[in-house]
């Protein structure tokens, strides 16, 4: 059998234990380490006394789509070319959607690891990731299984490699909004892992609760209680087990509760004329009731005759703007691809979002005041390991590094507390 794998420039061991890599989305570290003060999560506070506590750093823009693809690819955006949820293709003049395999631009590790005889399962709570992270595989029961808990009711055994998804995980197919979304992801992996013990298995959540709820409150620590017990179960199994987000999570709101926004497509078009300018979103997707597509993050598309400087200066005057890059120097500072971000990328201060104009933003939804994500200042998330790690001294982590640390630095063998 393959001992080394190697995709995108990067080697893997195979592993000789089940991996089991966790994307716990919008998972700043807080949220951990309070649930485990509170005593919410006890298989991890006494996990930590053996294991490895470390941190890491995300892919800015902090969003879903492109850290979870950084994850799976081992890459940064610049690589697999998923920089925003969504964004604008100006070949087509039309803004669109990540979650199309035609635009990934690297393999994720999962084809390479199947062809070397490994199996696989991946489970992810919305739909939007799962044909993005399922590309190129072929799936085939007991060998291969990718599917979401979204639609785990429409799962099929040509599409995703298993037919009886809700059967098996015993759970009725929860809605998009809720926690069960993601306690479904839990669900299934641990009856995955009984069930046909992968050699890889990638769980990714949704990060409804982190929106809702603020770390240490009971609806955060209710959450990280139920994780607890599903992960409990997957490492008595055996599994090596790294916990990870795609981004952190910061409260967006005035003291008042409502969101603090800064709508920069409308001081652009009272700088530069309307419409001249286009400002690009790239939180937004299908699912944007908790967040009323409200972010840090921003790329800027400018007419050919604009004075780009100027507007750059324009923008770094405006109130909550932290950083204004050019598209070469975002390029650089955050690994992006260049054909695929505006003249200009905007990021704003902690506790600031961006918006496009008031009337485009539906916040009905925003039963609670507003957490987000994109910027800076969410790029700090947890990297866990249920193993003692070796190697890693001197090096700046990031989360895309999850899947080098469970095969190539994690000791295979299980320390118990006592050591």
């Amino acid at each position: 059998m393959t001992k080394s794998i190697t995709v995108n420039q990067r080697s893997y061991r195979f592993p000789e234990a089940p991996v089991v890599i966790v994307c716990i989305d919008g998972s700043e570290p807080d949220y951990m380490e309070r649930a485990v003060a509170s005593g919410d999560m006890p298989w991890l506070a006494g996990m930590l006394n053996h294991g490895s506590d470390l941190r890491a750093d995300c892919v800015v823009p902090s969003f879903t789509n492109p850290n979870n693809l950084s994850i799976v690819t081992g890459q940064p955006p610049r690589v697999h070319g998923i920089c925003g949820n969504f964004f604008y293709d100006p070949a087509r003049d039309a803004e669109v959607m990540m979650n199309d395999p035609a635009l990934l631009r690297a393999p994720t590790l999962f084809p390479a690891f199947r062809n070397a005889g490994a199996k696989i399962a991946i489970v992810t709570a919305k739909d939007k990731l799962r044909r993005l992270l399922g590309h190129g595989l072929n799936m085939a029961p007991e060998q291969v299984v990718c599917f979401s808990s979204e639609k785990a009711d429409q799962a099929t055994l040509p599409e995703n490699g298993i037919d009886d998804a809700v059967e098996m995980v015993g759970m009725p197919v929860p809605d998009v909004y809720s926690a069960e979304l993601s306690e479904f992801v839990f669900a299934a992996g641990v009856k995955l892992m009984e069930r046909m013990r992968p050699d890889l298995m990638y769980l990714s959540t949704t990060d409804y609760i982190q929106h809702k709820h603020a770390p240490g409150s009971e609806g955060a620590n209710a959450f990280y209680r139920m994780m607890d017990g599903y992960l409990s179960s997957l490492d008595a199994a055996g599994a090596i087990l790294v916990l990870t987000a795609d981004h952190g999570m910061n409260a967006k709101h005035r003291e008042d509760g409502t969101p603090d926004v800064l709508y920069l497509q409308s001081e652009l078009d009272g700088f530069l004329g309307k419409a001249k300018a286009r400002t690009i979103l790239p939180i937004t997707d299908p699912y944007v009731v908790h967040h009323g597509a409200l972010g840090s993050y921003a790329t800027v598309y400018l007419p050919k005759d604009a004075d780009f400087a100027a507007v750059a200066e324009f923008i770094e005057g405006l109130e909550g703007v932290e950083r204004v890059l050019t598209r070469e120097e975002a390029a650089e500072a955050f690994e992006l691809p260049t054909d695929r971000i505006g003249e200009l990328v905007v990021v704003s201060t902690k506790h600031r979002v961006i918006g496009t104009s008031p009337e485009n933003h539906d916040l009905s939804g925003l039963t609670v005041p507003l957490r987000s994500h994109g910027g800076v200042s969410e790029q700090r998330v947890p990297l866990i390991v249920n193993r003692k790690v070796q190697g890693l001294e001197g090096r700046s982590l990031r989360n895309f590094d999850a899947f080098d640390i469970a095969l190539n630095h994690a000791e295979a063998r299980r320390a118990s507390a006592a050591e």
